[in-house]
């Protein structure tokens, strides 16, 4: 029965597998892109909304803005990186210095620092790096 069951998970895991997928679609990807700089307050008030810039080199004209990956690590921490769509279709050209600025919101609901950690990609030793900033709040 054991014999069975492998033949058939085998079988089905092949067919699966030997399916070609090129069908002429253009394969998109997401990628995180490193940040240069930041444009952030230097207090916030409490209650209030704010809009933060963030700016980074896009790398080839095949990356276009998707998002922000947005991540709240507690309370008062929050990571941000910037996350492209890169299309893998062919001859994608290699940007010099096309600086892109994207901004995002940000509601102030704690009277406690925040802490921003923005993703500047990964140094020699593979560790992420971050431009970080403490932000005091005001009741």
């Amino acid at each position: 029965m054991k014999k069975i069951l492998f033949l058939a998970l085998f079988t089905c895991f092949t067919i699966v597998t030997s399916c070609s997928v090129d069908d002429g679609a253009v394969v998109v990807q997401f990628e995180a892109i490193p940040i240069e700089s930041v444009v952030i307050p230097s207090e916030f008030n409490l209650g209030e909304t704010y809009t933060i810039s963030v700016t980074y080199k896009r790398p080839t004209d095949c990356h276009s803005f998707s998002n922000f990956e947005y991540i709240a690590e507690s309370s008062n921490v929050r990571t941000v990186a910037v996350v492209n769509l890169f299309s893998t279709e062919a001859d994608c050209v290699a940007l010099v210095d096309n600086i892109q600025t994207q901004t995002f919101n940000f509601n102030v609901l704690d009277t406690n620092p925040y802490t921003f950690k923005f993703w500047q990609g990964k140094d020699e030793s593979g560790e992420d790096m971050y431009l970080v900033y403490e932000i005091p709040v005001n009741n």
